[in-house]
């Protein structure tokens, strides 16, 4: 493990100079070359003469001793200790506006809300020299009592919890790339979700949108059952081109393809009836649904289709149908490790939010029946 110490060193006119020895050596964060000194710019007079000098050495030591201490933490961690001047004065919001322009999707969306609420915190600028744990903790505090933007109410808990999500995933990466000297990600909790009730359509509701057409954007229709039979997102729909749809004898349907929000990579089986919805196959670098964008319009436009269908009282969106294929494997008697499986959760817990919408749905299907006593 890297030491690291408080030494001193003679300088001119009566004063010692202070600076961190490291050892071994670290690479310097300016040249890459291994260096074994950070010198702090700060001094001790030799020969006290004034109270005002002994107090100026006092305080040195007690700040270089603090410096001293954090560094240790700091490579314990795993970070080299310090930054050069310019990663410690770099913008961290501009760094995560950059970061928001590289996302696509809904996933755009929620970066770029996060964004918003970030500017209006910092105002504008905030020097990643500037960041640290209690910071990080006034930002979570912020979010928790901000005002939504668009209509002027309490921001929901749960776009907190997404927002305060991207500022977490922005802090990771940057530690990556070397702008932060320690991971801060890890040394803040994420804020609570509050429990929501999830969306979703009967087989009954869904075979009447299979009937129903959807003139006015009719490659909603086709992603819509899509989603529904295969539990994708938007977004994977969005980005999934023909050749990522193979087939064989054997395992039949199959799709190869990597989530546009885990990042994580995915061979998932599934039916000939999913593929057929989506209609004529194209070349294989064509993408399965072309023209269709995420948009407000879209569910408003998902709604006028669920009405049309016989649909009534239910609040719509897009990823109900991912919802929906959950809710049916588990209700048709899927075990939910395979759901977990199908859906790409990375942990079972994410499922298991699925199983209190299936109990209801037993409970409801047990009062159904009903005989004269």
């Amino acid at each position: 493990m890297i030491k690291v110490h408080l030494r001193k060193k003679p300088i001119s006119n009566g004063r010692t100079s202070l600076y961190l020895d490291y050892y071994p050596a670290i690479p310097h964060p300016d040249t890459g070359k291994p260096t074994r000194r950070e010198f702090l710019g700060m001094y001790l007079f030799n020969r006290p003469k004034t109270p005002a000098d002994k107090e100026q050495n006092a305080e040195a030591l007690a700040l270089a001793e603090t410096i001293r201490a954090k560094r240790q933490i700091d490579v314990q961690m795993g970070a080299y200790g310090f930054l050069s001047k310019r990663q410690r004065m770099a913008c961290f919001v501009e760094y995560f506006e950059q970061l928001a322009a590289k996302r696509k999707g809904s996933n755009a969306d929620n970066w770029t809300s996060a964004l918003y609420y970030l500017q209006d915190f910092t105002g504008g600028t905030l020097r990643f020299s500037d960041l640290t744990p209690y910071k990080c903790e006034s930002f979570k505090s912020f979010l928790l009592t901000a005002q939504n933007r668009r209509n002027g109410d309490a921001l929901a808990t749960n776009s907190a919890v997404a927002y305060f999500g991207k500022f977490k995933a922005a802090l990771k990466q940057a530690f990556k790339e070397g702008l932060l000297a320690i991971d801060l990600s890890t040394r803040v909790e994420g804020i609570r979700p509050d429990e929501t009730y999830r969306e979703y359509l009967t087989l009954e509701e869904l075979q009447a949108l299979a009937r129903t057409d959807c003139p006015a954007m009719p490659q909603l229709k086709q992603a819509g059952l899509f989603s529904a039979l295969t539990g994708l997102r938007y977004s994977d729909i969005e980005a999934l081109t023909w050749g990522q749809i193979r087939h064989d004898a054997v395992n039949g349907y199959v799709i190869h393809f990597t989530q546009q929000k885990t990042k994580g990579v995915e061979v998932i089986p599934i039916s000939e009836q999913a593929v057929l919805v989506l209609g004529a196959r194209l070349s294989d670098d064509q993408p399965i649904l072309s023209g269709l964008q995420y948009s407000a319009t879209l569910n408003k436009v998902l709604r006028r289709w669920a009405a049309e269908a016989g649909i009534k009282g239910k609040h719509l969106s897009f990823h109900c149908f991912r919802h929906t294929y959950a809710t049916l494997q588990l209700s048709l008697g899927t075990d939910i490790y395979t759901v977990s499986k199908m859906l790409g959760h990375r942990e079972l817990k994410t499922t298991q939010i699925y199983t209190k919408i299936v109990d209801q749905a037993k409970r409801d299907a047990a009062d159904k029946i009903k005989i004269s006593l």
